[in-house]
């Protein structure tokens, strides 16, 4: 009996399966049955996405190379040769087969860890369940009047500057993450905190919350072992800056659009 057709997102380590068409556009493998050889050992999953559509994924063990029809790319660069929703759909995947991978054996007992449901397992020892943890990040953008504070954090792996982010931590809540991950960072003091948006950020497996908050004192001291460099910067004098793919450019393009739109300038 053939399955019905649905996506596949097939990974190697971080690296995404794309079919590379005659145009040199891409897509992602829509078919009935799995685009490359699975393993005896392979677990294929099956993944419910909120628009109600069902896709698959796996992960290969060696990566595809000098093939006719399929080409592999990183997570990250995908989002610039595929839809958006395409992407978010592979970010869970990629999540997916991370927890996977790392909840191999239990916790508790040291048992081995089978699948449940589709997000979550169960030890066949001793019966404890676990399911994906996020690991939740803030981000804010802290602005001066016309200006912005921009950072260029020491793992940054491109010369482009972003914005103030870290984890929260256990025991505070997002506002007073925002406010200590600025304190520790910049050493500044900032108030009127807003929310902005969220965004899923499968690398590996985190949720960035965006937030505006206004300057009130200080002086900018960096925290050395996380940023190398930092400043404030006027709306229509800004550095390079983050891709769209972040929320940190979607925070930033909100910002500037609204000297070109609001006399206000109220964000």
């Amino acid at each position: 009996m053939t399955n019905k057709e649905t996506y596949w997102f097939v990974f190697h380590k971080s690296d995404l399966l794309l079919i590379r068409r005659p145009d040199n556009t891409y897509a992602v493998p829509f078919q009935s049955t799995p685009p490359l050889e699975v393993k005896p050992w392979t677990t294929i999953h099956t993944l419910s996405m909120f628009d109600g559509m069902e896709v698959k994924t796996y992960m290969i063990d060696f990566p595809v190379v000098n093939h006719t029809t399929y080409e592999m790319c990183s997570l990250r660069q995908s989002y610039q040769l595929i839809d958006e929703s395409l992407y978010l759909k592979a970010g869970k995947c990629a999540e997916i087969l991370y927890w996977d991978s790392t909840t191999k054996y239990c916790g508790v007992c040291g048992g081995m860890m089978r699948m449940h449901t589709e997000i979550s397992k169960r030890c066949e020892c001793c019966g404890k369940e676990v399911w994906p943890q996020l690991a939740t990040a803030v981000i804010c953008l802290i602005s001066r009047g016309e200006e912005v504070l921009l950072v260029h954090a020491r793992d940054f792996k491109r010369d482009f500057y972003g914005l103030v982010a870290g984890f929260v931590e256990t025991g505070e809540t997002l506002e007073e993450a925002v406010e200590r991950e600025v304190r520790e960072e910049t050493g500044l003091t900032i108030n009127n905190i807003r929310y902005f948006a969220s965004q899923p950020w499968p690398y590996p497996c985190g949720l960035m919350v965006g937030f505006f908050a206004d300057y009130v004192s200080g002086e900018i001291h960096l925290q050395k072992s996380e940023l190398s460099r930092g400043g404030w910067f006027r709306y229509d004098a800004l550095p390079n800056i983050p891709e769209k793919l972040s929320i940190a450019r979607r925070l930033l393009d909100y910002w500037v659009e609204k000297f070109h739109s609001s006399p206000s300038h109220d964000v």
